[in-house]
């Protein structure tokens, strides 16, 4: 009894290192493939990436490999300067969806993306864009 109680120690320990091996503080201090944010979404990884009037999101799992995304729905809500902009995603390529539109950027700027990949429950993701480029102390 004692050998399966050090047993079921020792794995809950090893699971609890693997979890917190992705957290938020962890995926900001690796590099993106695309310079974006990258957070966890169930299985997935969404890299959320800014650009003046266009969003994109790169969905991976969580090796890295890129998971398609042809058929797959989403949106982004993003706040910033006490402004809303909601914008629909749509599949633009291999493991991407994009979005256009305003919307208004600043340091403290959140995003929420939902992506429904084909066949698949929808996910969510919540990020902090510029918190990677200016971490807190």
């Amino acid at each position: 009894m004692a050998f399966i109680n050090k047993v079921f120690f020792s794995l809950a320990l090893l699971c609890s290192f693997a979890v917190s091996a992705h957290d938020d503080a962890y995926l900001d201090k690796q590099k993106s493939p695309h310079g974006g944010q990258v957070r966890m979404a169930g299985i997935y990884h969404f890299e959320l990436v800014l650009s003046p009037k266009q969003v994109t999101v790169y969905v991976t799992d969580h090796a890295g490999m890129a998971v398609k995304t042809e058929e797959a729905q989403g949106s982004v809500v993003i706040l910033a300067n006490k402004q809303k902009a909601s914008l629909e995603l749509k599949a633009a390529g291999e493991n991407m969806l994009q979005a256009s539109g305003d919307y208004a950027s600043s340091p403290e700027m959140k995003a929420v993306v939902s992506i429904k990949l084909k066949g698949q429950e929808m996910q969510q993701a919540r990020f902090t864009p510029w918190e990677k480029l200016n971490p807190k102390p």
